[in-house]
């Protein structure tokens, strides 16, 4: 029997502080209307089972902070390598694991640092990617949130940047990755690094380029 149903293992917990039971369930009602379904996890042991990785057909996670185990680092990289999409926002995804190098050459990049509380900014599209489907028809837009400063590999694909001023640490003005795909193996990975509270999904420009990175990542 086949059937074209799609599967999508949703991994959460972590720092409360990124609330990612209530950021979470933002996202579940439409992973249900584009046909996946969708199991939640609150613990990563579902990171032990190496063929239920394998069987999904994208990973959603939002857990800050913590600490991963090499085997259950390994699975998940391996799920992706075979091609089980692998995708997330803000701290969820840029910030998790922090030791653990493998993990991050996963999702290339790390958070490293944010200006203190939240503030305006622009967030711009890449000029030389704007018909990339996750951020097709997207202008420029302006948020009220963290902005953060990652460090990245060489080569994932930007979709999206901000800009720091220079300041009297940062001697020249800097442009930073927002937002992000990469390949790994067979497997597609999707970063936005906007996504601290769940208001900011109120921007509908935030809001629909998560919802397209979901897609784009997944097998």
């Amino acid at each position: 029997m086949t059937t074209d149903t799609r599967r999508a293992l949703v991994v959460r917990g972590g720092w409360e502080g990124h609330q990612p039971v209530t950021i979470t369930d933002l996202f579940l009602p439409f992973l249900k209307e584009q046909g996946f379904t969708v199991d939640v996890f609150d613990s990563l042991t579902v990171y032990e089972d190496a063929d239920l990785l394998a069987a999904a057909d994208l990973v959603v996670q939002c857990w800050t902070l913590d600490s991963i185990t090499r085997d259950q680092c390994a699975n998940l990289a391996a799920a992706v390598r075979a091609g089980t999409g692998f995708a997330g926002w803000h701290g969820g995804i840029v910030d998790s694991f922090r030791g653990e190098v493998q993990y991050h050459l996963l999702t290339g990049g790390q958070f490293l640092m944010h200006p203190p509380g939240f503030h305006d900014y622009e967030v711009h599209i890449a000029a030389d990617r704007a018909d990339h489907p996750v951020v097709a028809g997207l202008g420029d837009f302006r948020v009220h949130t963290e902005q953060y400063w990652v460090a990245t590999d060489p080569l994932i694909d930007v979709l999206a940047t901000t800009t720091f001023e220079a300041d009297e640490l940062r001697g020249h003005t800097v442009v930073m990755p927002a937002a992000w795909t990469r390949t790994w193996g067979a497997g597609r990975v999707f970063v936005n690094t906007i996504g601290h509270k769940p208001d900011d999904f109120d921007v509908p420009e935030v809001r629909t380029l998560t919802e397209r990175g979901l897609l784009w990542a997944s097998r």
